[in-house]
């Protein structure tokens, strides 16, 4: 029997199945050609995926692959994530596995420089790109040719430790106490380094390093950060600054911090970029124990569309991805880690079948762009534009921390971004909240309290007690001291916006152990006569000197005699040109007085001896002689003048040099040495060794001086030739003992007399601006004139060994006056005399022809006329005159009288002329 075979047909929906999975089978083999056609760069992200920050940045890369892939048709990124755990051995390994397994094209991550150095050195060898999210803290010598594959996705660390060192510039705070975690491999040994040199530039200095070990290392990290944080209460310094530390080891660290008053007045916190990274993942516990540090960010800007976009998809992802964190707003991290994929594909589009890694390297360096971290680009392997940074200050309540001003390495602190409105206060401008909720602006410094008052040394071994004096029945009491630095310190108190608690504690030894006591911490302050020098600066802070100070040297005085002594009050020429106008005045009075006052004739010795003696009485008392013609009256006025000013002028320049104060001939310091003289100072200051390596005196020559009174008792018994003594003892010694003692020799100057306080004390500052306001205001003034110049009995007393004699220059003017009267006066009378002679002449008197006499005949004439009344003149002959002469021939006779004209009778004008005859052979006249 045999089966016709069966027929079997197909129903409809067997076809329709089959049609689709045909058209499925199509399109995938399409989809597959497609996807076999694109590129794809594969990239390694070696990041620690249990940090927030690393959270951070796998989330913004995957969002720009994301984004390229969706708008690439041509080319496709591939991202690889790989936890380091901070381990650079096992990130060097990582990337090996990427490159030899994913075949990766570029290495991208490393938080830290260990893990960079090492995955840069795998890139070497495998010729592949290491982008870093990380930069050494010191740029090392021929890096590009160590790492040339390595390029630093980071900002220079040295420009993040400048903005620290100006930040602590603008409040002054002169010493801080650096805290970081360190790793296995000291990875922040250089940024220390950094942050100690720009420190340095401004200075201030790290007073205490407080280093702490990873904190994985730790069985209980809260006790140990409590006993490291005890060290540091033995540490003057209140400004910390923590470079480095994970978010677990910043909780306890602030915690236990705050538990110790570390947070509290006076002190002042501020964190690096990498720590205030952490503050968004802080709890409200860990920010209220934060609160009022300052902390550095990365400035960019939040206002573009750019960040707009990635600010959404960023917070969608990071949100699916990690619901157990709280923040969700991409930080300068986040930014980065996007920016370089975005370099990465700039430099994917550049490749063809032919790039090498070299040049695909080449491709990434060349990238530039506006990124959304800031500017993009990079020269020899790092980020060439430095970084705008913003200040930001953790406040609390609600809200961690609020932005303050912008920094820029070019301008400084800034209200704006583009640094175009510097600050113009001290510090930010903007409004700051301090530890410990203070008003006032930190001093960074464990100040003084009611139970930890301000130990001062007073020195006791000073040798003038009116600088320091100390009751040693109540030393253990500030009342007990007493002085002219101790007084100016309590006008200084006066003045210091705040209370200072302290207490004075006298201190036995020389003035550099005294110095020491604040060197070695066992003193906080030195109150008391304290000379600035520069080998101590260099260890101590010293205020603003309230006193000037200097070396000189103090001699005794003794007093010049001389037997000449009366000639020096005033130089030879001012004696001569005297002399002459006193034979010139007395020529001029007995040429107006001859002709009609009978006391000014007589011989020509009787003459000469009464008119000098009229001129030179004149100088001391009236004189008997009366003067007849008012020109005579007026030369003399003038002359008596002259003379009140020569005699005054002359006994005061006579009593000045007779009471100056002569030093000792010859006394100067070359001298001293090169005679071998003696000579005293204070033992327990610095003078002896100054007189000693630097003015060259012998050490056996030196004379250790221990008080006030020694001083005198070794003059007087002349061991000593002088004393060396600072300008603030000589002013009192000399002001007490000035008719014995003066100065002499050039000051050596210093840097005066301050009060003395631990290197890098805030307080210090405080006292120097009061020190400059008492110094304003003349209170210092009043102090040194109240302690150090009580008497005024020497305050006119010159210390010059010679008083300057009187000069013609300063007299030369009332001479002038003089000598014209005089001239005037003798010019009137001349004329005067000559209207007269002519007058008698013409009444014929004279008996020859005017015109053939000589002029010298003439001056003859009007000589005998003036001298004798004679008008008639003949040589040969006699003369007759209207009035009894001597005659020339007689000038010394003694035989001739005179009649006082004041006492003739009144008619004897109106007589007949009584002519007498002179013969040159007869002495005897006749009267006819």
């Amino acid at each position: 029997m045999s089966f016709a075979p069966i027929s079997v047909a197909k129903p409809p929906i067997t076809r329709l199945l089959y049609l689709i999975l045909i058209t499925f089978l199509l399109i995938f083999s399409n989809g597959a050609e497609a996807a076999n056609n694109e590129d794809v760069t594969n990239i390694g992200a070696i990041i620690d995926l249990n940090s927030h920050i690393g959270k951070e940045k796998k989330a913004a890369m995957e969002v720009a692959a994301q984004n390229y892939n969706q708008n690439s048709k041509n080319y496709r990124l591939s991202l690889y994530f790989h936890d380091s755990e901070g381990d650079p051995i096992k990130a060097a390994s990582v990337a090996e596995e990427l490159i030899e397994e994913k075949k990766v094209k570029v290495i991208i991550g490393m938080e830290t420089w260990q893990e960079a150095a090492h995955v840069g050195k795998v890139g070497n060898r495998a010729q592949i790109p290491v982008i870093s999210f990380t930069a050494p803290s010191i740029t090392l010598p021929l890096m590009p040719l160590r790492w040339p594959f390595l390029i630093s996705m980071a900002n220079d660390p040295s420009v993040e430790m400048k903005c620290i060192a100006d930040l602590v510039s603008a409040y002054n705070w002169r010493k801080v106490v650096v805290i970081y975690e360190d790793d296995e491999y000291g990875g922040d040994m250089g940024t220390l380094t950094l942050l100690t040199e720009a420190l340095q530039k401004i200075g201030s200095e790290v007073e205490y390093r407080l280093v702490l070990p990873p904190y994985s290392s730790l069985s209980d990290p809260k006790g140990f950060v409590l006993d490291e944080l005890v060290k540091l209460l033995s540490v003057q310094s209140r400004a910390f600054i923590v470079l480095q530390s994970s978010l677990p080891m910043v909780s306890h660290l602030f915690r236990e911090a705050k538990k110790l008053g570390f947070l509290e007045k006076d002190s002042a916190w501020i964190i690096t970029e990498s720590v205030t990274s952490l503050l968004p993942s802080a709890d409200s516990s860990l920010i209220s124990s934060m609160k009022g540090t300052l902390g550095i960010t990365t400035f960019y800007s939040k206002s573009t569309n750019t960040y707009k976009a990635f600010q959404s998809q960023f917070q969608q992802k990071f949100k699916i991805e990690n619901p157990q964190e709280g923040d969700a707003n991409p930080g300068i991290y986040a930014l980065r880690a996007y920016d370089s994929i975005r370099a990465i594909t700039q430099a994917t589009e550049k490749m063809t079948s032919n790039t090498s890694t070299k040049m695909f390297l080449q491709d990434i360096l060349l990238a530039s762009f506006n990124g959304l971290s800031g500017k993009v680009s990079f020269t020899e392997g790092k980020l060439s534009h430095n970084p705008i940074f913003r200040i930001v200050n953790v406040v609390g309540n609600g809200v961690k921390y609020k932005e303050l001003d912008f920094w820029m390495p070019e301008n400084g602190f800034s209200v704006t971004e583009k640094g175009l409105s510097p600050n113009k206060v001290q510090g930010l401008a903007g409004s700051v909240v301090w530890p410990g909720d203070s008003e006032y602006i930190p001093k960074g410094w464990a100040m003084p309290t009611i139970k930890n008052p301000l130990r001062i040394g007073v020195p006791k071994n000073t040798q003038f007690k009116n600088f320091v004096d100390i009751d040693e029945s109540r030393k253990d009491s500030n009342e007990g001291y007493n002085g002219f630095c101790i007084e100016i310190f309590r006008k200084v108190l006066d003045h210091l916006a705040y209370d200072l608690p302290y207490e004075f504690e006298a201190i036995t030894g020389t003035y550099d152990q005294v110095v020491e006591a604040v060197i070695n911490k066992k003193m906080d302050a030195i109150v008391g006569d304290v000379t600035i020098l520069a080998e101590r600066f260099n260890h101590v802070e010293f205020t603003q000197p309230y006193a000037e100070s200097g070396l000189s040297m103090v001699i005794p005085i003794k007093y010049e005699e001389s037997a000449w002594m009366f000639i020096r009050p005033f130089t030879w020429e001012m004696w001569m040109v005297t002399g002459v106008i006193l034979f010139y005045t007395m020529f001029i009075v007995w040429f107006l007085e001859h002709p009609t006052n009978p006391e000014f004739s007589g011989t020509w010795k009787n003459q000469i001896s009464t008119t000098l003696w009229f001129t030179f009485s004149c100088l001391f008392f009236a004189q008997k002689e009366r003067v007849h013609s008012n020109l005579t009256k007026v030369v003399v006025m003038m002359w008596l003048f002259v003379v009140f000013i020569l005699t005054a002028s002359y006994t005061a320049s006579l009593s000045s040099i007779l009471t100056v104060r002569q030093l000792e001939s010859d006394i100067d310091i070359d001298w001293l040495k090169r005679t071998n003289q003696k000579v005293g100072c204070d033992g327990d200051s610095f003078v002896g060794r100054y007189l000693q390596d630097v003015l060259g005196f012998k050490k056996d020559n030196i004379y250790n001086i221990s008080s006030e009174p020694v001083y005198l008792e070794e003059f007087r018994k002349k061991n000593i030739t002088a004393a060396f003594l600072e300008l603030p003892y000589e002013k009192y010694f000399l002001n007490k003992y000035c008719k014995g003692y003066t100065t002499t020799a050039p000051t050596y100057r210093f840097g005066g007399l301050g009060f003395v306080f631990q290197k890098g004390s805030p307080i210090a500052i405080d006292v120097s601006e009061a020190i400059l306001k008492l110094s304003e205001n003349g209170n210092i003034t009043l102090l040194e004139k109240k302690w150090l110049t009580p008497s005024d009995e020497c305050s006119t007393m010159t210390n010059t060994n010679e008083t300057q004699s009187l000069s013609l220059k300063s007299f030369w003017g009332i001479y002038l006056i003089s000598g014209a009267t005089s001239t005037i006066g003798f010019l009137l009378s001349l004329f005067r005399l000559q209207r007269s002679y002519r007058r008698q002449q013409a009444n014929g008197g004279n008996q020859t022809p005017s015109d053939k006499i000589g002029i010298g005949e003439k001056a003859v004439g009007l000589a005998r006329y003036f001298y004798n009344g004679d008008v008639n003149y003949s040589p040969g002959r006699a003369a007759t005159s209207t009035t009894s002469m001597p005659h020339f021939d007689d000038l010394g006779s003694t035989r001739w009288e005179f009649v006082d004209i004041a006492n003739a009778p009144e008619h004897l004008e109106a007589s007949p002329r009584v002519e007498i005859e002179i013969s040159p052979t007869h002495q005897d006249s006749s009267t006819h």
